[in-house]
Order: structure tokens, then C-alpha cells, then sequence
């Protein structure tokens, strides 16, 4: 009886815990371990795969000036295993910092950027000729563009998309700057027909005056803004389809060569500035609708001007 008794007593004791809902501690992650940078020290294997669920749940802002864009994780394929990673945590001695690197579907993130590249990219805009005040050249205003960096917007989105910290990051942006400015806008040609003078500037600024000879009134030089689109050296002459070049055959480079030693066609069809051998006529209208110089001063120009130079043919 009496040791029946103790059995009884032992088993009660045994059971006292369990009855009292008492359970095993749990075991927890030491002290200063980090888990993707999340201190996660001190928690059990619930509370850190808590922490760290809606820290990688959170989209990543991306930021252009007042424009802004919520990245949305599983749009671009972020992937993460938390609970291995916790269970790699709670192996580690204290102070650890263990990795955790979501998988990122790169090509969806560069299709994205791509696509942000089309919208916000805005090309530099050169100055242009816009006409005359007066004689003098005026231009309009260039403009500095903007290009996305593609490369490095990708690895950012990357970077914060695999980063619970780092949900923040900017478009990588590069000024880019007009080609041409008013400054350094460069030749600009303005034939005079009413007075057969040919002014060269350079910018807005007027370097030299020539004298030229201009088409006659049956074969006019043609008035308007035009550019240079060919420039030719010791050029061959050959006879144009007009009635006044009817019968007459090719002139090679040479003395006597009806365009001198250089000539540069403008984008008016069939007209150019050339030199001539017949200085007589120059100050005159006396050609058939180009512009002749004394070959010297041909030659200057054709040294100081270059395929795309405006050319401004005006009656004054």
C-alpha cells in the first residue's frame, strides 16, 4: 500500500508540468546575428521568418525628381526562401551575419527600364539658323536632353529588390548636352543677290565679305535658306540639262575650268559656289544661277566651311 502510494505521487509529479500547460523552451537565435541585415538576435524561428516576411513583401520606390513608381516584388519575379535561411540563423554563433539573396528575374526588371528609357530619355536639341535681323545671323536656343543609364537603373532596381533595407533608389540619369550651340554654332553663308556680295560668319559674327557674281534675270539664283551638300576639289564641269549647256562637252580640272578649283553644291538643285576664271564678271549678275568668286576666294571659303554649313540667299 505504501509503495503504491509513492508510484502514484512519482507519476503526479512527473505529470505536474504537463498539466500546468508548462512546454519545452524555445530555442532561440543568438544575440547580434543578422539576417539580411535584419537583426534578428534573441527570436525564435516564428518571430524572425514574421520580421522578415513583410520587409521583402514591401515594393521599392523608385524616384525620378517628383515622379515616383511603387516596384511590386513579384512582378519581377522576387523569389526567397525565408524559412532555410531563419533555420541557418538559428544555427549561428552570436554577432553572425547570415546572407539571404532573393532571386530576381533580371530580364523583366531590364524590359521595365527599357521602357522607362523611352519615356523619360529626351534628346539634346542643337541651335539652328532660324533666319536674318538685318544681314546678321539668328538662331534658336539649344536645349540639353536627358538619357537613361540603362545598365546601372537595372542594377539598382536589383540591388533594392534583393535588399529588405534598401527599398529606395533613384533613376540613373546622364545630361546630355547639344552637339551645337549658339555659341559654337560655327559657318554660316549669306549671299547678298541684290548687291552680289557673299558674307561669311562665323556664329553671329561677320568674319569677311566677298565679292561674287550672281545669276542673270533669264537664270536667277534661287533665294531661300540652303545648306552645302557637296564639296568637290579641282572638279570635272559638265554640262547641265538646260538650253544654253546644249552641245557642249565635259571640262577636266584644269585652266580654263568654267567652276575653278573648288566647288560646293548647295541643296538648291544644280546651284553652287565655285570659283571662275572670268574675274570680269564677278560683282555682276552674269552667271546661270550659281555663285561664282575669284578662285582665291573660293578656295578660302572652301577651307572654311563644311558639308551641312547653311547657306541664306537673301534679295538685299
Amino acid at each position: 500500500m505504501i509503495r503504491r502510494l509513492a508510484l502514484t505521487v512519482l507519476v503526479v509529479a512527473a505529470l505536474a508540468p504537463a498539466l500546468r500547460g508548462d512546454a519545452a523552451a524555445p530555442v532561440l537565435i543568438q544575440p547580434g546575428v543578422t539576417l539580411a541585415g535584419i537583426d534578428v538576435g534573441g527570436m525564435s524561428n516564428e518571430q524572425a521568418q514574421a520580421a522578415l516576411r513583410p520587409a521583402f513583401a514591401r515594393p521599392v520606390r523608385l524616384r525620378d525628381g517628383d515622379r515616383r513608381w511603387n516596384l511590386w516584388p513579384i512582378r519581377f519575379g522576387a523569389r526567397v526562401t525565408i524559412a532555410d535561411s531563419v533555420v541557418q540563423a538559428l544555427g549561428a554563433e552570436a554577432g553572425s551575419a547570415v546572407p539571404l539573396l532573393p532571386a530576381v528575374d533580371e530580364q523583366e526588371v531590364r524590359r521595365f527600364v527599357n521602357a522607362l528609357d523611352k519615356r523619360l530619355s529626351v534628346p539634346a536639341t542643337d541651335a539652328e539658323l532660324s533666319g536674318l535681323k538685318g544681314l546678321r545671323p539668328q538662331f534658336t536656343k539649344e536645349k540639353p536632353g536627358v538619357k537613361v543609364l540603362r545598365e546601372l537603373t537595372v542594377r539598382r532596381i536589383v540591388h533594392a529588390l534583393q535588399s529588405p533595407r534598401v527599398r529606395r533608389t533613384r533613376v540613373a540619369l546622364k545630361a546630355v548636352m547639344p552637339a551645337r550651340t549658339v555659341v559654337n554654332f560655327g559657318a554660316v553663308v549669306v549671299i547678298r543677290r541684290g548687291v552680289n556680295e557673299l558674307r561669311y560668319y562665323r556664329g553671329a559674327q561677320l568674319l569677311r565679305k566677298f565679292g561674287v557674281a550672281t545669276g542673270q534675270s533669264v537664270y536667277p539664283t534661287p533665294t531661300g535658306t540652303f545648306s552645302i551638300v557637296d564639296m568637290q576639289l579641282n572638279p570635272w564641269w559638265r554640262p547641265p540639262d538646260s538650253a544654253w549647256a546644249r552641245g557642249k562637252q565635259p571640262i577636266p580640272p584644269g585652266p580654263g575650268n568654267p567652276l575653278g578649283t573648288r566647288w560646293m553644291g548647295l541643296s538648291a538643285p544644280g546651284v553652287g559656289i565655285h570659283g571662275t576664271p572670268d574675274d570680269a564678271s564677278i560683282g555682276y549678275s552674269a552667271s546661270h544661277g550659281c555663285i561664282r568668286m575669284h578662285i582665291p576666294d573660293a578656295e578660302w571659303l572652301f577651307h572654311h566651311v563644311k558639308l551641312g554649313t547653311p547657306v541664306v540667299i537673301t534679295d538685299a
